[in-house]
């Protein structure tokens, strides 16, 4: 693995683990929910969680929670560019968490630092678009689509079927240009899967970490922890910390959540004791 993270201007040495904030600018978020939906409310809460330590902030304007319905790409852009151009001065690299080539394509030219594609650059164009900027991308599996993805995911080895699909898209992405220490890889926990198949890809992300890419881990809130905990959203910080620490012993560098600082806490105590090793 690199020992950076190149992200546009910016580079992010890997020897700490990562955190990226989210900032949902949307009507329907299954956490955030309308909170930030309103563009100066997300630029606020951007503005908050970089003061709280967050490495990369995450910008999303299309809801992927299951059942979600997808939005044009013009609501899309409505609801990202003023925020993406308000927090342009910030000094941590924006991401911008779309699928769409359109998006993409405006985002970069606005000073977007990374793309954040829970379709693996998969969309018609998605891929030029990323090789024609020199920002980051990162590559998230997911079986299906949001509207029906957890319906009925089924694998016979779901490791096995991550990882390559993972490594090919990674593959994809060399070949089109991007530099390997541009591509961060995402197995997409919660995305067509059910619990038994992300505990299993928790279990093993040194799986996942072995392709030679940064590993992003993404369980903050989720309605898997729901399920293990049976706790609402809003009562599952506690195990969205415990997946945070457990992520990272297990080869993860950088964590994608909703609560920062409690985050970096939790980053810090971890630090320390493994300094005293």
């Amino acid at each position: 693995m690199s020992p950076v993270l190149r992200c546009g201007r910016f580079e992010l040495a890997l020897a700490r683990p990562l955190v990226m904030g989210i900032v949902n600018v949307t009507p329907d978020s299954f956490y955030d929910g309308d909170r930030y939906g309103d563009p100066r409310a997300a630029i606020d809460h951007a503005r908050r969680l970089a003061e709280e330590g967050a490495d990369i902030l995450d910008i999303g304007g299309e809801s992927s929670r299951p059942g979600a319905e997808p939005v044009s790409a013009a609501e899309e852009l409505r609801r990202v560019l003023p925020v993406l151009d308000a927090l342009s001065a910030l000094p941590v690299p924006i991401s911008v968490d779309t699928t769409k080539p359109e998006v993409m394509g405006a985002a970069l030219e606005r000073g977007a630092a990374m793309i954040n594609d829970i379709a693996a650059l998969g969309a018609p164009g998605a891929l030029a678009a990323a090789a024609r900027s020199d920002a980051a991308v990162c590559l998230m599996h997911m079986q299906g689509e949001p509207r029906t993805m957890q319906v009925n995911p089924a694998y016979a080895d779901v490791v096995a079927e991550v990882r390559d699909f993972l490594a090919a898209r990674a593959a994809a992405c060399v070949g089109a240009g991007i530099a390997p220490e541009r591509i961060v890889l995402d197995p997409g926990f919660g995305f067509g899967k059910r619990t038994e198949h992300n505990l299993a890809l928790f279990a093993h992300l040194d799986a996942l970490a072995a392709l030679g890419y940064p590993v992003l881990v993404g369980l903050s809130r989720k309605s898997s922890l729901g399920r293990l905990t049976g706790r609402p959203a809003d009562r599952r910080l506690a195990s969205s910390l415990a997946a945070a620490l457990l992520a990272v012993q297990r080869g993860a560098r950088i964590l994608r959540v909703h609560d920062v600082a409690a985050t970096r806490d939790v980053l810090a105590v971890l630090a320390a004791v493994e300094g005293t090793r």
